[in-house]
């Protein structure tokens, strides 16, 4: 975040420079940026598992209510509140609160002590998933809702074929590349030389990528975020409540359902959890890199990493 807000103000021409190697809205070398933090995460994910959904149907069945209907609304309606007179904000917002998370949860819920095997399955379901709803979600939250609420969006609408041609490009061009990636290293030589020998050695190129992105957009809006500081806190607060929000539900269901703890803390983290990496993809793809949308998701992760 330093060393963006620093480039930004020691390359005054970064900007022409990046709008110079667009195409559509994205800039090429943060896109390059994007699908690199995305392909490693897709290359994690234990596809092969995804049959040990059987047999556990009820704890999933509220894990993904939870996450796909409780949590957009929960987003859609603090954004609202909290960001009514800032359509691009609360865009960006809801944006990010659409995005299930695949990959930092496990993380998380290991050092919580949850389920890990259920944290896979479920990881497995929300990036399938995620290519087929993700832009049906967008056009409802972002344009439908609004227009059957009587809200007024102020000019801000999305498009389902927009959403949808960025999330196949940021979502299915890595995930098809990592499910492929997996089957090979699976089928040449097993799963636990997969994961001891090519996974630790492509798992940089996601912190690397998100870095580069990091530091570009930050770059890229440095001058917002350094006379606006207020405005980055208010576009905090529905992140922060969200997530406190969510883990608490998820916890208490958990708890309701005498799930045990190892599940009941799988099933806070995993609804409580979001993709920034998508929805900074998405943000960046339908509205370009220094968007209002693409501000609310570079603060998403800065944001709820400390409170995760």
């Amino acid at each position: 975040m330093a060393g963006g807000l620093a480039l930004g103000s020691l390359v005054p021409g970064l900007n022409d420079v990046l709008d110079g190697l667009k195409v559509g809205t994205v800039s090429l070398p943060i896109a390059l940026g994007l699908l690199a933090m995305m392909y490693p995460v897709l290359t994690k994910v234990r596809y092969e598992d995804l049959g040990r959904m059987r047999g556990d149907g009820r704890f999933f069945a509220v894990s993904l209510v939870l996450s796909w209907v409780v949590g957009p609304a929960l987003m859609f309606t603090l954004a609202w509140l909290l960001l009514a007179d800032q359509p691009e904000y609360r865009t960006g917002v809801i944006v990010v609160g659409l995005a299930r998370c695949i990959a930092m949860v496990l993380v998380w819920n290991d050092l919580a002590g949850g389920d890990n095997e259920r944290a896979a399955v479920l990881v497995i379901f929300n990036a399938i998933f995620q290519v087929v709803a993700y832009a049906l979600l967008g056009w409802f939250y972002l344009d439908a809702l609004p227009d059957l609420l009587g809200l007024d969006n102020q000019g801000f609408h999305a498009g389902i074929w927009e959403v949808g041609r960025t999330t196949l490009i940021f979502l299915g061009i890595p995930l098809t590349a990592g499910y492929l990636t997996r089957r090979w290293g699976l089928r040449a030589h097993g799963r636990e030389w997969f994961e001891a020998t090519v996974i630790p050695k492509i798992a940089p190129i996601t912190l690397y990528g998100l870095l580069f992105t990091i530091v570009l957009l930050f770059a890229i809006q440095g001058d917002t975020i350094t006379t606006k500081p207020l405005t980055v806190a208010r576009i905090a607060l529905p992140l922060l409540g969200y997530f406190a929000g969510m883990w608490i539900l998820g916890f208490l269901v958990g708890r309701a359902m005498h799930l045990g703890y190892p599940k009941t803390a799988t099933l806070a983290f995993t609804v409580a959890s979001n993709d920034f990496e998508l929805a900074i993809a998405v943000a960046v793809g339908v509205w370009g890199a220094s968007s209002g949308q693409a501000l609310a998701g570079v603060v998403g992760p800065s944001s709820k990493s400390p409170s995760s």
